[in-house]
C-alpha cells in the first residue's frame, strides 16, 4: 500500500526478483511511478479497506507492506492484514518512534523513517534466506532479522539454538534491544537477530517454520 518513492521502489525490486505483486494507492496518477515495464496490478483505492484489500489479492498473499505517507492509514492497514486476513509478514512504515513501539508489540514490524529505505522493507518481507541482511566479506556468516515464529512462542532459546544450529546474536522486544540469557523465553512479537553459518542456513530457516521438537 503506497505508490510513492519507497513503494514503487520495493514494488519493481520484487517483481525483479519474480514476485507477484499488487500495489494500492488512493491517488491513480501515483502508478506512474512503476513505469511501463511493472506487470502487477494496480489498485486504486484505500489499503485498509477490506474491499480494496481483497480486489488487490490479500487472501493469496504471503506478505503486505503499508508504506504510504500517513502512519494512521498504515497501522491501520497492516492490522487489518494481520488480523483479518492472517498475513503474517506485515510491514508498516512509521514516523512516530513512540507509536512504532507500540505496533511493535502487536507483531507489526514497523521501520522508523530514519532508517527508511525500500531495501529494509524488501528484506523483512521476502522469505527468510532470500536476502540476508549481513554477510561477511568470505561469505560464510550470515545474519538474519526475523520475527519469531508463532511456532516457537514460549520456547526457550537454549532450544532454538540447538535444533537451528544458529545463534541469537539479540532480541528487540518491546522497542529495546536485549542480550538474550541461558533462560530467555521468547515471546510474541519479538524481533530475532540470527547469526547462521551458510551450510547451515537452510537447516536454520527449516527449523524456523517447522517449530520445537523437529529435530531429526
Amino acid at each position: 500500500m503506497g505508490c510513492g518513492r519507497v513503494g514503487s521502489t520495493l514494488a519493481r525490486s520484487l517483481e525483479e526478483r519474480n514476485h507477484t505483486v499488487s500495489v494500492i494507492d488512493s491517488d491513480p496518477d501515483a502508478f506512474r511511478r512503476l513505469g511501463p515495464a511493472f506487470n502487477g496490478d494496480k489498485i486504486a483505492g484505500m489499503g485498509f479497506d477490506q474491499g480494496v484489500l481483497e480486489k488487490a489479492g490479500i487472501r493469496r498473499a504471503d506478505a503486505f507492506a503499508a508504506v504510504s505517507s500517513g502512519d494512521n492509514s498504515n497501522i491501520i492497514a497492516a492490522r487489518v492484514a494481520r488480523e483479518t486476513f492472517d498475513i503474517d509478514q506485515v510491514v508498516a512504515r512509521i514516523y512516530d518512534p513512540g507509536r512504532a513501539e507500540v505496533y511493535q508489540r502487536l507483531g507489526i514490524t514497523t521501520v522508523a523513517t530514519v532508517k527508511w529505505t525500500s531495501d529494509q522493507v524488501l528484506r523483512r518481507i521476502l522469505p527468510a534466506g532470500a536476502e540476508p541482511d549481513f554477510r561477511d566479506p568470505s561469505g560464510k556468516i550470515r545474519v538474519e532479522h526475523v520475527m519469531v515464529p508463532e511456532r516457537w512462542v514460549g520456547s526457550g532459546i537454549i532450544d532454538f539454538q540447538k535444533q537451528s544450529k544458529a545463534r541469537i546474536a539479540w532480541i528487540d522486544r518491546l522497542g529495546e534491544g536485549m542480550l538474550p540469557t541461558g533462560q530467555t523465553v521468547l515471546q510474541e512479537g519479538d524481533m530475532l537477530h540470527v547469526v547462521i553459518r551458510e551450510e547451515l542456513a537452510t537447516r536454520a530457516y527449516q527449523s524456523l517454520a517447522d517449530g520445537p521438537g523437529q529435530d531429526e
